[in-house]
């Protein structure tokens, strides 16, 4: 299927949001009450490239800055793989898809590492640069160029809005347990990948 076509049955919020009447939020409050999925996604690589920082240089309480960092990384990845990844899988998006998905599974493999490694180890500096490194292509090399375009020029803004929605939603419940904990049993292979029905 074309990323065009997949943009208009995406996800069951999309339909939602192009439901007429269904922007009262707006007119009431006056502001946009929506957040465009990408621009959600690309703020959330901000705040763990910060958090990396932070790590480096020795800034605060390093325990407390990785489980952060791992419970962001793990619901940041569930939402990719659950809603966005099948939200926008196409033929023009597939292999980036498939990509990523793997590109998740050797991100998992080096945090679960870290989470159960005692901080002062003489290797944690070594796989917290090797985490960072593969965190950032996969954040601002595949999906910031290339998937995200893509993404952009089939979804409208309202499509983009309704699923950023879905994603936040599902992001701040997984954020509420300790996302990082379920890590460790997820390095055996890469999510599995399908377009939404």
């Amino acid at each position: 299927m074309e990323l065009r076509a997949l943009a208009t049955q995406a996800a069951p919020g999309l339909v939602i949001a192009n439901q007429p009447g269904m922007d009262f939020l707006r007119r009431f409050t006056g502001r946009d009450t929506t957040t465009d999925v990408l621009e959600l996604l690309e703020a959330q690589h901000t705040e763990v490239d910060m958090l990396f920082a932070q790590i480096e240089q020795g800034e605060g309480n390093r325990r407390a800055l990785l489980t952060e960092l791992a419970d962001k990384l793990a619901a940041h990845a569930a939402v990719e793989e659950k809603i966005f990844y099948p939200a926008v899988m196409a033929k023009e998006t597939n292999t980036l898809l498939h990509e990523s998905v793997e590109e998740h599974l050797a991100i998992k493999r080096v945090l679960a590492d870290l989470i159960m490694r005692d901080l002062d180890d003489d290797t944690f500096k070594a796989k917290i640069t090797v985490l960072k490194e593969q965190v950032s292509h996969h954040a601002h090399k595949e999906e910031e160029k290339k998937l995200f375009p893509l993404v952009k020029t089939a979804f409208s803004s309202d499509e983009r809005a309704a699923l950023g929605n879905e994603v936040l939603v599902m992001f701040e419940d997984l954020m509420m347990g300790a996302p990082h904990k379920s890590v460790p049993n997820e390095t055996t292979e890469a999510a599995p990948l399908e377009a939404q029905s």
